[in-house]
């Protein structure tokens, strides 16, 4: 199998769709013989800021020398994106190959009258065998969807971290806040510790959950924070402090920008401190290091363009949508705008306009790269700005966009990652 026919393979088992369980994905680890029993873990699960969380965790692991596995979703541009191995992608070769092996296993379950796994659990147990393949030590997991019937709760880890709780895929997790929470208080284990920046209800869920599991639970705010100090035009000058830990005001310097990064690079510190007990690799000085270098293409990234600024953005629900707003707000307080959207049809549409758009941006409605794309044109129905335009092709979009926004205006896109990783593309090949 190649790569290509790996990706169709991949394409093929969409016609199963998104099912939560843990029955299929648990029998196709058995035959794999376990590869996620192999080496270490940490579950990561959130609304919101969990990719972000995941990548610095990681990069703090490969920076304290341990050879480090990442798995997230989805992916900007291509599939080889979403497990990596110190940084590294993973090759087309190894990924097709990787893909074979699970295949097999795949094909003896249907012979054998079992359910087909979905495209999601495919890709889960692929990931593990490949960390297990290439010997990690760690390996930090973000969870797809949820927490408790998510597939990658198959695994026993060093930490559990929640990033925050809001109400998002209610209709998959409960219905309500409450139901969502507890769904993501699934990933908690016994005795594991938990790092998590969840407030109000949804804390006190994880909370007793935690109690109940005997699991220690740390809480942003209340057991450790970092605060912002300065911002240089590149990066953001932060502290971290800790009065539980006995850490005060550890600064560093976070190349990801966003005052919600703030919080994620908080969580990712607690949770290195944590694993600093079992791992004397880990130092503060190899996690002001990580988090110099770490980027996060598509979450707030800033990129310049022949003298014009562009904001990629992968926000895609009312939440991501207020913190974009709020960025914009404060690093770009007196830049007019240009609004380059594409959002999926299952989002809650009316809110992320109400968060995002200011009455005088101007907007430019696109199609994102997806079979669960909104129409344009209802989406432009929606919008109460001064100057909205419907372009279906992303690249006439932006185009467009570049057009409208002439190097005065800042251009942002959002809405999609299934948007801004086309976009993206675009963007840094008109740099070459």
């Amino acid at each position: 199998m190649n790569y290509q026919e790996s990706l169709d393979y991949l394409e093929g088992l969409n016609k199963f769709g998104c099912k939560l369980g843990l029955v299929r994905i648990t029998r196709l680890l058995e035959l794999l013989d376990e590869p996620q029993h192999r080496y270490k873990t940490i579950h990561i699960t959130g609304t919101n800021g969990k990719g972000s969380t995941s990548v610095m965790l990681a990069g703090i692991f490969t920076h304290s020398e341990i050879r480090t596995g990442l798995y997230i979703s989805p992916h900007l541009v291509s599939y080889t994106e979403r497990m990596q191995v110190d940084g590294q992608p993973i090759s087309e070769e190894d990924f097709a190959d990787c893909i074979g092996a699970v295949k097999t296993f795949v094909d003896q379950m249907i012979a054998e009258g079992e359910e087909s796994p979905t495209q999601f659990e495919v890709l889960t147990a692929m990931a593990f065998f490949y960390f297990a393949v290439k010997h990690v030590e760690y390996a930090v997991i973000e969870v797809g969807l949820g927490g408790l019937l998510d597939s990658t709760n198959v695994i026993m880890p060093e930490a559990s971290v929640i990033t925050n709780v809001t109400f998002e895929h209610a209709d998959r997790c409960g219905g309500t806040l409450e139901g969502i929470a507890h769904h993501k208080a699934g990933i908690i284990k016994d005795g594991i510790p938990v790092v998590t920046a969840a407030q109000g209800t949804a804390l006190m869920i994880l909370q007793a959950a935690a109690h109940e599991k005997n699991a220690d639970i740390f809480v942003a705010g209340e057991d450790f924070a970092s605060s912002f100090i300065s911002f240089d035009g590149s990066m953001q000058h932060l502290e971290f402090t800790s009065e539980l830990l006995g850490v005060a005001k550890q600064e560093y310097a976070l190349q990801m920008l966003g005052e919600h990064q703030i919080e994620n690079s908080a969580l990712a510190i607690m949770t290195a401190h944590v694993i600093h007990n079992m791992e004397e690799r880990i130092t503060m000085e190899s996690i002001a290091r990580a988090l110099e270098l770490t980027v996060w293409p598509g979450r707030f990234e800033k990129i310049n363009l022949d003298g014009q600024d562009i904001i990629i953005d992968g926000a895609h629900n009312p939440a991501g949508m207020k913190v974009l707003r709020r960025n914009l707000d404060v690093y770009f307080p007196a830049r007019e705008r240009v609004i380059l959207l594409g959002i999926l049809k299952d989002k809650d549409i009316d809110t992320m306009l109400e968060e995002l758009l200011r009455p005088n941006d101007t907007v430019i409605v696109t199609v994102p790269q997806s079979n669960r794309a909104s129409d344009p044109d209802a989406v432009a129905r929606k919008i109460k700005t001064q100057h909205i335009e419907v372009h279906k092709d992303p690249q006439e979009a932006l185009e467009r966009s570049l057009e409208l926004a002439n190097k005065e205006r800042i251009l942002c896109a959002a809405g999609s990652l299934y948007l801004v990783g086309g976009l993206r593309q675009m963007v840094l090949n008109k740099k070459q």
